[in-house]
């Protein structure tokens, strides 16, 4: 951990997140304390080396440190903040992402079975401390950044590794859990699928059931044990996030925001934002606009 920690300050320059020569690698940095930022988790895993976070996934609050790390194997709406940076000891941390076809890949090549511990669904995302396996994986995937010429191959090939391990681990089966419902031509795979493809769109719980080939009920409960909100406020929360991420790239505004992710009314959509984010659309654009680092943590989505 201290050599991957004196590795990542060097390489590691900007505040927020930095890209890396490994396309699926980043790093991150931040040098003071954050308020709590709103976002989408996406499939990942983030790793601290350094600092504390805290996470506000549903109705959880999570604390957690150097050497542990936050997964998420589906697009979740959830927010967190850096505790106690400061740029004497900054917050430092790698993040990895990657795909659900990567994960079905490494299942079936690896020929990993998962025995059904019960019929429970799982949130798609927890926070668990790194064992040696996974730390040292971290490590040799940093290290190739310092050689002249990064091989993707070979990053490839331990990001392969570090799959296998999540899911060689004791939360495997929520990564097998996702894979499944991601393969499921009907149930709530197809939901939360059709949500994503089409949060601008209007539908009722009603028509999503029927189109999931659910129960109003069971697709409500499902839904909520997988993302931790319920169908239509998770569309709602997608549409709100993305029209922030527009607003703040700068080239459209409010209105056009809003309706862009699906919104009639433009009043609505400023009441549920605020609702929601704290401020008004026009606040958080004037505040993002004289505030540089937090303007860069709000355009990747979200800094986890």
């Amino acid at each position: 951990m201290d050599q991957m920690l004196e590795i990542a300050k060097r390489i590691t320059l900007d505040e927020g997140r930095n890209r890396t020569m490994i396309p699926f690698l980043t790093t991150m940095r931040y040098s003071r304390q954050t308020s709590e930022i709103s976002g989408v988790l996406t499939p990942s895993i983030c790793l601290i080396l350094q600092g504390t976070k805290k996470l506000h996934l549903g109705q959880e609050v999570i604390d957690y440190h150097a050497g542990a790390y936050l997964v998420s194997v589906i697009d979740i709406p959830a927010s967190a903040e850096i505790i106690g940076a400061t740029k004497q000891r900054p917050y430092i941390g790698l993040r990895v992402d990657f795909t659900m076809e990567e994960i079905a890949s490494v299942i079936m090549e690896a020929g990993i079975h998962f025995k059904p511990r019960n019929k429970k669904l799982n949130t798609g995302a927890y926070v668990a401390t790194a064992d040696e396996g996974l730390v040292e994986s971290f490590y040799r995937l940093l290290k190739l950044i310092e050689k002249p010429n990064a091989n993707h191959y070979l990053a490839s090939l331990m990001k392969r590794e570090m799959i296998f391990q999540l899911l060689s681990g004791d939360s495997g089966h929520i990564f097998f859990q996702q894979v499944m419902i991601d393969r499921q031509d009907e149930g709530i795979g197809k939901a939360i699928a059709w949500i994503k493809e089409n949060y601008a769109q209007t539908i009722t719980i009603k028509e999503l059931a029927k189109l999931s080939n659910m129960s109003v009920s069971g697709l409500h409960h499902k839904f909520k044990a997988v993302t931790t909100l319920g169908p239509i406020q998770y569309q709602k929360q997608l549409r709100l996030f993305e029209a922030k991420r527009l607003m703040l790239g700068g080239a459209i505004n409010v209105t056009a925001a809003a309706m862009e992710v699906g919104y009639e009314n433009v009043s609505q959509f400023s009441r549920e934002y605020r609702r929601l984010f704290g401020s008004s659309p026009s606040k958080d654009i004037k505040a993002f606009k004289n505030s540089p680092i937090v303007e860069k943590i709000e355009k990747d989505r979200f800094a986890h």
